[in-house]
């Protein structure tokens, strides 16, 4: 079929936001093949022959579909298991769960489902796996053994924390795991006084130390193996929140984790694009097979599935205590937090993963961890220049003035994880960073006025997947007690909706496919009922979304 005999769709909208600046509103969109034709007005479609006329969208607002560069396809299934956070929370089929306000709630979740499992014959080797939870918000208490026992000394309970890098255990997972008074694995967390001094709390920081669970049990956290059902989740929740294009920022990629993404993708049902990164911490093969393995399966990319990326990790998180700070510090005086992967490695791996052609995504929560990434990064792309590299500093949530001038003489992104702002805002500015730092949380208007391509996320399921309220929280920067956090460092509606679409394409190379709205790129639209630009800036994470156009095919989204 020639292309000027190609089916052709035009759709109306009540208006387009293209995101293109040569091009910002049109009123129509031709899409042919999977990609935009044409934008503009009707006459400028007519211009492209015979079309046929779809007004499903006339009364709807259109533009480019939300990119979220930092998410996990986990966040589809971790419903699968017990939710315990602060915050209600809405599932894949809509359904919203009430949060927990007290360690007795939490306590009384566990002890409901505990004996639930019992009473329908499930059998004590089988453990509870609950997730979501942060003790942060209960006064600085932390759970112990003692309060997971309340639920049960004989099934094995796994309680995921909401950032990812924490978890707690009873006194049965515990004997499970061979975890006791000796194990010296550096973030096992023991009793420093009374009784039980010296015996683990039951508390496991960071990845070293949750492994001598999962290594027994294999199937909790945001590294636990994928399913389809789980990635078929995660694309209905995608569409429910205007997203086309996602991350999985952790990921094995293992034969059967690509052949799960490679299924479920593969289904022209699917409505959104993938982008699984590399897990290249902690162990995970040495550097060199790891580069070779992503890079042989590259061939096998797809509209919907992209391999190429890395995913680095440096330091751990801020409300968790074991992010890596700068003078002066946590707050509250807790210890300095842990390296996931020592400096010295870091560099190492990097340049690996650098000289292989890859783009690195490096998480870094804490000052000090960041900029322990840049000095490396400099010292590597000193021996080893790389132009339009676009490595990318994940979270860098304490990024101040000077270290974004430097990430933008050496061509680095930001993908700041706004969210941080209204979970834990308060609880940063009382408890782990002090007023003048958080204050500077998540600076987007720092890393723009330094010239440094800025994506913003949520970390899909540490906070819930949902560019729009993301932007918002760049936008507003007010915390739940209503604080303002940095009045200076807001951005606008519009430089916010730059950074869930092209801002984040760019740090996945595809802003020449995706991220905005004009000819040649993938027909991949977010459509709304109401115009973010016109609404008060405070009301834009409630901005209605109808669904998504995925190149060219249209999901509506499904809501209970």
């Amino acid at each position: 079929m020639s292309p000027n005999n190609a089916t052709t769709t035009v759709y109306p909208a009540r208006k387009i936001i293209t995101m293109n600046p040569m091009q910002p509103h049109a009123t129509h969109v031709a899409v042919r093949d999977g990609r935009v034709l044409a934008v503009g007005t009707l006459a400028d479609m007519q211009a492209w022959g015979a079309f046929a006329l779809d007004e499903r969208f006339a009364g709807k607002v259109l533009m480019p579909g939300l990119v979220e560069g930092h998410c996990h396809l986990k966040e589809g299934s971790m419903w699968d298991w017990t939710y315990l956070g602060w915050f209600d929370r809405r599932d894949p089929a809509g359904k919203v769960w009430s949060g927990l306000r007290s360690m007795d709630e939490v306590v009384a979740r566990l002890t409901e489902v505990a004996a639930k499992m019992t009473a329908d014959g499930v059998p004590d080797t089988e453990p509870l796996i609950a997730w979501g939870f942060d003790p942060i918000y209960f006064g600085g208490e932390r759970m112990t053994v003692r309060h997971v026992d309340r639920a049960s000394v004989t099934r094995p309970i796994v309680i995921g924390h909401a950032n990812g890098h924490l978890m707690n255990v009873n006194s049965a997972m515990l004997r499970i795991a061979e975890i006791t008074r000796d194990n010296e694995v550096e973030g096992v967390v023991k009793f420093a006084e009374g009784p039980s001094e010296g015996e683990p709390t039951g508390e496991l920081q960071e990845p070293a130390a949750m492994f001598l669970v999962l290594r027994k049990i294999g199937n909790a956290g945001l590294l636990a193996p994928m399913t389809e059902a789980g990635v078929r989740s995660f694309a209905k929740l995608a569409c429910l929140q205007g997203v086309t294009t996602a991350t999985d920022l952790v990921n094995k990629l293992t034969p059967e984790d690509c052949g799960v993404l490679e299924t479920t993708t593969g289904d022209d049902g699917f409505g959104v694009r993938i982008l699984p990164a590399f897990q290249a911490f902690h162990g995970t093969h040495g550097a060199a097979l790891g580069a070779e393995h992503v890079k042989s399966l590259v061939p096998r990319n797809t509209d919907r599935l992209r391999y190429g990326l890395v995913k680095m990790m440096l330091d751990g998180s801020i409300q968790g205590f074991s992010a890596r700070l700068r003078w002066p510090g946590h707050f509250n005086g807790a210890p300095n937090g842990i390296w996931v992967t020592a400096p010295a490695q870091y560099e190492a791996d990097f340049e690996t993963y650098h000289r292989a052609g890859l783009t690195i995504h490096t998480h870094t929560n804490g000052d000090e961890a960041s900029e322990v990434a840049i000095d490396a990064i400099e010292r590597v792309l000193t021996r080893a220049p790389r132009p339009d590299h676009r490595h990318t500093l994940q979270h860098g949530q304490m990024i101040d003035a000077p270290l974004f001038r430097r990430m933008a003489s050496l061509g680095l992104c930001a993908n700041l994880f706004a969210n941080h702002i209204w979970y834990w805002g308060d609880q940063h500015y009382e408890m782990t960073m002090g007023p003048d730092r958080a204050n500077r949380l998540d600076a987007c208007g720092s890393a723009l006025a330094a010239g440094v391509p800025l994506a913003i996320h949520s970390d899909a399921p540490v906070t819930p997947l949902g560019p729009l309220f993301t932007a918002w929280c760049a936008v507003n920067r007010v915390t739940p007690k209503g604080r303002l956090l940095g009045e200076a460092e807001r951005i606008t509606v519009a430089e916010a909706l730059r950074a869930i679409t092209l801002g984040a394409a760019w740090t996945l190379k595809l802003d020449g496919e995706i991220g905005s709205i004009e000819c040649g790129k993938r027909a991949d639209f977010c459509v709304l009922e109401d115009d973010p630009l016109e609404m008060d800036p405070m009301a834009l994470k409630d901005a209605r979304v109808w669904g998504t156009v995925l190149s060219g095919r249209v999901f509506k989204a499904q809501y209970a």
